[in-house]
């Protein structure tokens, strides 16, 4: 069976919900146009096959300069939502063929899942004793970014004094001025995004009786849930949204200006790390672990943190960003470690009641 022929087809809903993604190499990947490719910067000697869930133009600057190391390679990146990424992987997985030489994914808690199925292949290298214990499992899934998640705010039309720094601070909000907020405040809608599932879980873990209570305004708040973080964004920037809840600082820092304002929260801040692996099946798993390598590299990390998504492990806030100038330091910083607490986050039955429970607080709330 050919490479192409492998490649999953994907709902046109859930392309359009990708953020930051050139659309036309999309529709084509599900047309079975040839997938967009990074040609090798001499003469090609290998293809490194990349299945992400994350955005091209993030990863790009990475890739090319992955390439001034290994001119000679060919790289071709296909883009997905989390959750597609994971059914194809997994399957990939069942069936015992090749998707990809290496998987990212902002769904670490699917990376997981995986590597305990023994979808995984190990890299043991200097790059990887360099990554803190939390950000790596089993030498099998290595976080490679470090993303606070923050509030987002429309500069224009939300006052100082309304700018929360909690989530308790928005439940009170949301309390005090229902005329004024009703209907503008969003997040991800956690039945479609794997990212914003994981972020909520995390958050439920904090503190119940505070997320409960926030969980409860954002219902009576009719709070807009999306897919997307570029959608969540794109309406807020129009000023049809005010306030975003739970957005990855990486994504928002790329806007942050005029129009938007970014909060990271001052009572405890949860960060992602993107997640990195080499599948089982990689045809090509050599490239796959350069590629790696170079991820958790200290080339690869200055890079990304100047370029792509502007923190690194030591927490230090670039400018623009409201809150702790470092949040490691503060002890704010709550990392989604990279581990085995997260199964329990994939199992099947907790997932349901979580995502109902969810559902019934925040969604049903808002149509009564």
């Amino acid at each position: 069976m050919s490479r192409q022929n492998r490649r999953p087809r994907r709902p046109i809903l859930l392309i359009l919900c990708l953020f930051w993604t050139s659309v036309q190499p999309l529709a084509g990947l599900a047309q079975g146009i040839p997938t967009p490719t990074f040609p090798a910067l001499q003469g090609e000697q290998e293809v490194l096959s990349i299945h992400a869930a994350t955005d091209r133009p993030a990863m790009e600057p990475l890739i090319r300069d992955f390439q001034l190391l290994n001119p000679n390679t060919r790289v071709e990146f296909v883009e997905y939502v989390t959750n597609d990424l994971f059914a194809a992987a997994l399957k990939a997985c069942q069936d015992g063929q090749a998707l990809g030489d290496v998987l990212l994914s902002s769904g670490v808690d699917q990376l997981v899942k995986l590597a305990n199925d023994g979808c995984a292949g190990s890299v043991r290298s200097p790059e990887t004793q360099t990554v803190p214990r939390w950000a790596n499992w089993r030498d099998e899934v290595f976080g490679f970014t470090f993303e606070p998640v923050v509030f987002v705010y429309n500069r224009d039309r939300v006052p100082v004094e309304d700018v929360p720094k909690t989530p308790l601070e928005i439940a009170d909000l949301l309390r005090l001025k229902p005329d004024t907020y009703q209907g503008r405040v969003g997040t991800y809608d956690i039945r479609q995004s794997g990212i914003g599932y994981l972020l909520a879980f995390n958050d439920s873990q904090q503190t119940t009786t505070t997320y409960g209570r926030l969980l409860e305004s954002l219902g009576r708040a009719h709070t807009v849930v999306r897919c997307c973080t570029g959608e969540i964004l794109d309406e807020i920037e129009a000023g049809r949204i005010l306030i975003g809840y739970n957005m990855l600082a990486s994504y928002a820092r790329v806007r942050a200006g005029a129009r938007l304002g970014l909060v990271m929260p001052a009572d405890y801040t949860l960060v992602l790390s993107r997640g990195a692996m080499i599948p089982a099946t990689a045809g090509n798993a050599a490239a796959g672990t350069r590629f790696v390598n170079y991820l958790l590299s200290g080339r690869g990390q200055t890079l990304a943190q100047r370029e792509a998504f502007f923190f690194g492990f030591a927490a230090e806030a670039p400018a623009g960003i409201e809150g702790a100038a470092s949040i490691v330091r503060t002890g704010i910083a709550r990392p989604i470690a990279i581990g085995p607490a997260l199964l329990a986050v994939q199992d099947d039955e907790r997932r349901r009641r979580f995502i109902a429970d969810w559902s019934r607080s925040l969604v049903d709330m808002a149509t009564r």
